[in-house]
């Protein structure tokens, strides 16, 4: 029987995650907010009415459409890389043995550990003792470089939740190791590795430490941020930030209904297994 004190305890754990949300939702709730402000400066920090002129010209500011579409394409590069090579190192560590794998496990998660800065710093580094100008492609390294633990490690959770007896099944069944992969493994695995590249992509077109050791004179869209903050950040700012917000939204929404769609289907095709009374 539930006393005063577990409803007194309940409500508030209740109101405490309310406020951890909202206190972690405010300032998406202020960027949402203030690219619909009417302001009449430079600067974008208090209200003075509302407006719709910077939603029907995004790009009103000079270099901001050329910063966005750099970081929308490295990020959809990186994401192409990064899931296309950690799904495979995701493969290789859980089904199989081989020499050296503790050392490939512990090196997918160096990345994960170790500071932005000293990423950043260390691949710089690298760069300037090789003399390559850094740039575009350097950026596109870099992105790949830490975003790839992150799918190699959501992409093996995913593998190892996995029953193997399926691919024994289609192997039994004639299918070489490859055609296995591909019409199988492949198929039961894409809710993670979806997963994995929202992970990626979310990551890439918001990193700013590491890109700015790395970018050379290529401009991407936090960096644009943090040059336009020195002198006010425009509200185009917000309105970019705005839909990047709900664009990602909607693909985490897509991605949890097919994972439901996914876990139905396998319900419902799952073969019924008799018990024998005693």
């Amino acid at each position: 029987m539930r006393t005063t004190v577990d409803r007194i305890r309940d409500w508030a754990i209740g109101a405490w995650a309310i406020l951890a949300i909202v206190y972690l939702f405010i300032p998406i709730f202020v960027i949402v907010l203030f690219s619909f402000n009417d302001n009449q400066g430079r600067f974008n920090f208090t209200w003075q009415g509302f407006t719709l002129k910077h939603w029907k010209d995004p790009f009103g500011v000079d270099g901001l459409q050329s910063a966005f579409t750099t970081s929308l394409s490295i990020a959809a590069l990186t994401t192409l890389i990064a899931v296309t090579l950690g799904t495979f190192i995701a493969l290789a560590l859980v089904r199989y043995r081989f020499h050296g794998r503790g050392a490939v496990n512990g090196l997918v998660f160096l990345p994960l550990a170790t500071p932005e800065v000293v990423l950043g710093a260390a691949l710089l580094g690298w760069l300037l003792t090789l003399s390559f100008a850094r740039g575009y492609v350097t950026i596109l390294i870099a992105h790949v470089m830490f975003t790839l633990g992150y799918v190699v490690v959501t992409v093996r959770a995913r593998l190892e939740g996995m029953d193997l007896h399926i691919e024994e099944a289609a192997q039994d069944l004639g299918a070489n190791q490859w055609t296995t992969i591909r019409k199988v493994t492949l198929p039961l695995i894409m809710p993670g590795v979806a997963a994995a590249g929202l992970l990626a992509f979310a990551i890439s077109i918001d990193d700013f430490v590491v890109t700015n050791f790395n970018a050379g004179q290529t401009i991407t869209f936090p960096l644009f941020v943090y040059g336009a903050s020195r002198q006010g950040v425009p509200p185009q700012v917000n309105v970019l930030a705005t839909m990047l917000l709900l664009f990602v939204m909607a693909l985490m929404v897509l991605n949890v209904l097919w994972q439901r769609r996914s876990a139905k289907r396998d319900a419902r095709t799952m073969p019924e297994i008799e018990i024998p009374a005693r």
